[in-house]
């Protein structure tokens, strides 16, 4: 709270700054009859920055200069840096070493002059095409429960999203630590608004990989002994990576990959569109030093990987781990522990946790509510990681098994957490400076993470709901998972076959197939988080699915949203041998839902699963989840509204919203189980479409003493 009142403070002051007299209020006008590009044109603190984007394409595709494009029709935010604010950044190429002088003519190579260039103008410009609006102060995003810093939602024509960040001083906003001018900003004109910048945004091109070598070399980095750890088990070349070059070629040059892909849906034929880039991301959840110093007895400096294994062998850290030097092994005790603080996609602090129509969750006070949580599989030997939040936790945290209130009649808030089960509390992320890679994010943690006895047994003995998309890091790496972006691109997603491309690494997506998805964002569809998956055409899949915690029998359970005229009929596979997955039972028909009808070309076909609606009587309502079980069927949960945040019919509460147990297997930790989906269906028109997934061990579903939430 104390960070939204800083903010109106922030802005109450400005307004009464605008009284004095001695303020240049110049720059406060609306300028409608200027383009952003004829405004700079006007105003010499600006003459540098306008020289610049006369000399920088909008693209290396095509000689139309940036120039150009602001004073065309549109809507874009200009963070133009002042000429003082260039020359200043000149000086800061000098103390690198990059010229001798802080000038352009120092520059030998014309090609690292543009570059430079090209670094002032494309971090300095978002372009919000026809769907949105530019960012004035008052639009810009909002500090989040774990930080106050946040990223702007659109990206820079440098295709990076820049950090807003908060501070104590009401008329201190900065955007990738460069002050906004109080005095100067939200400069209205035509197309656009203009923010005066007293610093160069220059995001860090640097990687995951170099940052932690360079705090391997900083004793003061906070983070020197857990970069040691990483790099002492092989790590480097996997977290330099950045972008597909590869499909990033092919999308650019569009000789392979079609950039739009159309298919008829309920509405008439529509429009999906293909990712433009294929990004690798990483979040690495990490001890500080001060942790290891306390831990281990030692000085940053004199710690040792050796130190540290020592350290982990008297805690008792995967004790059946092997332990020699081979830290590169997924066998040995430093790479399992090393790598189950590593998550092969880049999630920023709003992104820990995805919220939206949860019980009680509002989206625009953006509160915590009920318990949620994610659950995401590690790098290295694959294990489960699972992320918390609730209104009660105050703040996210990992692996956290708190008690809730989850009878049928209860609110699915904590009621109190065990001091050994409320997990480890992630702080909050520099994002400062070249701490502000670009592909990953390290957060704080203060406590010892690790894949412990405990945390398998805490994780069995609870249901594991995730939204399909989360298996897939590319769909959180490349911005598609459930975007706040909502023009047509962005909505409707195309994933291309892997004929085209294999764009997801752990689907097979078969050349008859269409595979699209919807973000969801204001449909109010009655879905997990909104978005929907939809394959479409003589469809054909197979993906791969996380990790179980302990070796015993699962349920695998299918959720979605039925009744839909288009919804198809597939089989279903599963199997840990990729190449022979056997058959599970008979092919499931997604038309069907509970009371209502299979909508068919013949009509509509009673449903007959023993569906019946909640009554006052919980002892009536047990007895129908009994019926629906024993046919395979599950009513919805009751943890998310059937529609769009503040709903209040849950997902239980409608009779469209439906999970069926696919398989009750025993399954085993160590080995990888895949899914299939096959069309029985010879029609193209019809979809195929999953909104969650879920395991529960028998332990959960067949416990008579404590019977499984509804939640």
């Amino acid at each position: 709270m104390r960070k939204y009142l800083l903010y109106a403070l922030a802005a109450t002051c400005m307004m009464i700054a605008g009284c004095k007299e001695d303020v240049d209020t110049s720059s406060r006008y609306v300028f409608r009859e200027e383009t952003i590009s004829s405004y700079l044109a006007k105003h010499e603190q600006y003459s540098e920055y306008y020289r610049l984007i006369g000399e920088v394409s909008v693209s290396k595709y095509t000689g139309t200069k940036v120039r150009q494009l602001l004073s065309a029709r549109g809507h874009y935010t200009t963070f133009a840096p002042t000429n003082e604010a260039i020359q200043e950044y000149l000086d800061t190429l000098v103390t690198q070493g990059l010229i001798p002088v802080a000038s352009w003519d120092a520059f030998e190579d014309e090609h690292k002059r543009d570059s430079i260039y090209q670094v002032i103008v494309y971090n300095s410009i978002i372009d919000s095409g026809d769907d949105y609006s530019e960012y004035e102060i008052n639009s810009l995003p909002m500090p989040t429960s774990t930080s106050q810093s946040v990223e702007i939602p659109l990206p820079n024509m440098n295709d990076r999203k820049l950090v807003v960040q908060y501070t104590d001083q009401p008329d201190s906003l900065l955007i990738n630590d460069c002050n906004i001018d109080p005095l100067n900003r939200d400069i209205l004109c035509i197309n656009g608004v203009i923010h005066s910048m007293h610093s160069v945004i220059s995001p860090s091109n640097n990687t995951m990989d170099y940052i932690l070598r360079k705090y391997i070399e900083d004793e003061n980095s906070g983070y020197m002994v857990s970069a040691k750890l990483v790099y002492a088990c092989g790590l480097s070349e996997i977290l330099s990576a950045n972008r597909d070059e590869e499909y990033e070629d092919a999308y650019q040059s569009g000789s392979k990959i079609p950039l739009t892909s159309k298919s008829v849906g309920d509405g008439g034929e529509e429009t999906f569109h293909t990712p433009e880039h294929r990004y690798y991301g990483f979040t690495f959840f990490a001890e500080t030093d001060d942790f290891w110093t306390q831990a281990i007895g030692k000085a940053v400096t004199d710690i040792t990987v050796e130190d540290v294994m020592d350290y982990l062998v008297r805690q008792g850290v995967y004790p059946e781990a092997t332990r020699d030097k081979d830290y590169e092994s997924e066998d040995n005790l430093l790479n399992q522990f090393v790598t189950y603080h590593l998550l092969p996609e880049r999630l920023p602090a709003n992104r820990l946790i995805y919220h939206y129509n949860e019980i009680g969750y509002d989206i625009n006070k953006k509160t915590p509510s009920v318990a949620t949580m994610e659950f995401y599989t590690t790098m290295g030997k694959r294990r489960l990681l699972k992320i918390f939040e609730s209104r009660e936790s105050n703040g996210v945290y990992l692996n956290r098994f708190p008690n809730l209130d989850n009878d049928r009649r209860g609110t699915y808030h904590e009621l109190s957490c065990d001091a050994d089960k409320e997990g480890i509390a992630i702080g909050e992320p520099n994002l400062e400076g070249e701490n502000n890679v670009r592909n990953g994010i390290i957060y704080p943690i203060d406590k010892l993470l690790w894949y412990s006895d405990d945390t398998r047994d805490n994780l069995q003995k609870q249901r594991i709901r995730w939204s399909v998309p989360s298996m897939w890091p590319e769909f959180m790496n490349n911005d598609i998972r459930c975007s706040d972006i909502t023009d047509e691109k962005h909505k409707n997603v195309y994933i291309p076959t892997d004929m085209e491309y294999k764009y997801l690494e752990d689907v097979d997506i078969s050349k008859e197939t269409q595979f699209f998805y919807w973000t969801g964002r204001g449909m109010n569809w009655a879905n997990m988080q909104g978005d929907e998956m939809t394959i479409r055409g003589l469809s054909d899949c197979t993906m791969r699915l996380p990790p179980v915690p302990r070796r015993g029998v699962y349920e695998l359970r299918f959720a979605i949203q039925s009744g839909g005229s288009r919804r198809g009929m597939v089989q279903f596979y599963w199997g840990s041998n990729k190449e022979k997955l056997a058959a599970m039972g008979i092919p499931m028909d997604l038309r069907q839902g509970g009371d209502n009808t299979l909508h068919t070309s013949n009509g509509y076909v009673a449903s007959d699963i023993g569906y019946e609606r909640d009554t006052d009587d919980d002892d009536f309502n047990a007895e129908v989840d009994k019926r629906l079980r024993n046919n395979g069927f599950m009513k919805g949960c009751n943890q998310y509204s059937a529609g769009g945040p503040g709903n209040a019919t849950t997902m239980r509460g409608s009779n469209a919203c439906i999970r069926r147990i696919i398989i009750r297997e025993t399954m085993d930790p160590d080995l990888t189980y895949y899914i299939r989906f096959k069309t029985v269906m010879d029609d193209r028109t019809r979809f195929f479409y999953m909104d969650y997934l879920e395991y529960c061990a028998k332990d959960v579903y067949d416990n008579p003493e404590n019977p499984e939430d509804i939640w």
